[in-house]
């Protein structure tokens, strides 16, 4: 993840706040990926204080007394943990001049402890500093959005993907093609691909979601009994999105040297002669809103039944106004 983050737009603003010793007294890191989120947390922090190996082992280890890690793993931000920060923050640094707070995954905290913390996000005492990190911005309330720098991480590319998976599991007796299908089925998240990778499930995740994107109206309910009790659910839509993104390409452009899934070139074209090219634009629009349903703990069939129920009708609606 080092190596990715190093390259991103977010990583380089934040060195050369460092270089011209300007920072702003907020940020708020976005980065989609649950699994990482922590650990990019930790590389950002190392960056703000300077990247001395003593230093950076602290901070991996949370333990730097002049950077302090809010909430405790697996828990969610509250608002004894905004109060905890308000004492903290009589405090004066150790170390330094800089007292840093990390805040890990601020889009799960509550209203009231976002509002706790607004106070001290408006008049930060002199040498602190706030690391808001976040999978999501929607949670977010907008007087908390409007204090804030943004750091934002985009989805990386499929091939940036490929190469990190290569770099972590060179040794663990997956293929190439293991790497380069779940880097193209992760949607640019590495989180995603890693988890598709080690739990080895990616095949299955491909066939259903194949499965799904072929169905007919009369399939569909027993197919969605079947797939939809699938626990990688963002992995699974984000492999939906790929493939509908796989089939217009090959519907519009007719080359298969610019699809992700390579491997699935016979399924992917069935798929284009399926469906019209408005319905596989329309599919992206239908993944967008079911990404934000599942997001908010929509129950997950009956989230893919509507999906491929709206795909399908929109297609046949498309295909009458030919006729």
């Amino acid at each position: 993840m080092q190596t990715l983050l190093e390259n991103t737009r977010a990583y380089k603003l934040l060195q050369a706040e460092k270089q011209n010793n300007r920072f702003s007294h907020a940020y708020l890191l976005l980065l989609d990926d649950a699994r990482n989120l922590r650990g990019a947390a930790k590389s950002f922090a190392k960056l703000f204080f300077g990247g001395e190996a003593r230093t950076n082992q602290l901070v991996d280890e949370e333990n730097f007394s002049d950077c302090l890690f809010f909430p405790q793993s697996e828990k969610k931000f509250a608002v004894e943990d905004a109060e905890r920060i308000a004492e903290e923050c009589l405090l004066q640094p150790v170390e330094g001049d800089k007292k840093l707070f990390v805040i890990c995954d601020f889009a799960e905290a509550t209203a009231p402890a976002q509002n706790k913390l607004l106070k001290l996000l408006e008049e930060p005492p002199t040498g602190v500093f706030f690391l808001l990190c976040a999978t999501s911005a929607f949670p977010l309330l907008s007087t908390v959005l409007s204090r804030v720098e943004r750091l934002e991480i985009l989805p990386f590319a499929p091939e940036e993907i490929c190469k990190a998976l290569q770099r972590s599991y060179q040794n663990a007796g997956f293929t190439q093609a293991d790497f380069e299908l779940c880097a193209a089925a992760s949607g640019g998240c590495l989180g995603l691909a890693q988890n598709m990778l080690e739990g080895g499930e990616e095949k299955r995740l491909v066939e259903n979601a194949f499965s799904l994107c072929l169905t007919t109206s009369k399939t569909l309910p027993s197919l969605v009994k079947s797939v939809g009790e699938c626990k990688k659910k963002k992995e699974f839509l984000s492999l939906l999105r790929l493939i509908f993104r796989d089939a217009l390409l090959w519907k519009t452009q007719g080359n298969e040297h610019l699809l992700l899934l390579k491997s699935e070139r016979a399924k992917i074209q069935k798929i284009a002669e399926k469906y019209e090219i408005s319905t596989l634009l329309f599919a992206q629009d239908e993944l967008t809103k079911a990404e934000q349903r599942v997001f908010f703990n929509a129950v997950f069939p009956q989230c893919l039944e509507l999906i491929a129920a709206s795909i399908l009708q929109k297609d046949e609606e498309i295909k009458k106004q030919k006729i």
